[in-house]
């Protein structure tokens, strides 16, 4: 079979054709919120001080938490936390600022070998690697559990939503989406 030679209409009639494509889905993956312009999450194992409270985060258990802003103050890279309830307070006395957040990220116990140790104040293992955060929006959280982080009661991230209610099941609490937490939630935890 002969294939006739391509004509110059063709070529540019396949290359505006491409670049149309090719706009739309840039577009779209905008639209869509897709997550591969959002900066990553890093690892938090240099004795870093949580931006809310000042503890040294790798010294204690628990989830934790790091947010990027368009511009944070103090360092390039996200604020880092301690805890769920340090990330949101911080987060919304920023937000109360004026401040912009891109990506709030939180530690996922359903992609981690998490363990709870202790009887009368069960404490769950902190995990520290950038690859054991999720983006918030990705997230369920369980909060009023038994389960207590850095900062004593907290929210346990999980991106698996049946994980976060076997949790609960097992530890107490209420299951919901972690972009419904609200300050409200986070200071009724807190006290």
């Amino acid at each position: 079979m002969v294939v006739p030679p391509e004509t110059e209409a063709d070529l540019d009639r396949r290359t505006v054709l491409t670049a149309v494509g090719g706009g739309l889905v840039v577009g779209l993956a905008g639209c869509t919120g897709g997550g591969d312009d959002l900066p990553a999450a890093v690892t938090l194992d240099e004795s870093q001080s949580c931006d809310q409270c000042g503890m040294v985060i790798q010294e204690h258990p628990g989830p934790t938490g790091q947010v990027f802003f368009e511009d944070h103050p103090d360092r390039d890279g996200p604020a880092w936390f301690c805890s769920g309830t340090c990330t949101y307070t911080y987060r919304s006395d920023r937000v109360a600022e004026d401040a912009t957040p891109i990506v709030t990220y939180l530690t996922d116990y359903s992609e981690v070998d998490y363990t709870v140790e202790g009887d009368d104040q069960p404490a769950i293992s902190a995990h520290l690697a950038a690859e054991n955060y999720e983006v918030e929006s990705a997230l369920s959280v369980v909060a009023n559990s038994e389960v207590i982080g850095s900062m004593g009661p907290d929210l346990i991230p999980f991106s698996d939503e049946a994980d976060a209610e076997s949790f609960a099941e097992e530890y107490g609490g209420e299951v919901l989406a972690a972009t419904d937490v609200d300050r409200e939630l986070v200071d009724s935890i807190k006290s």
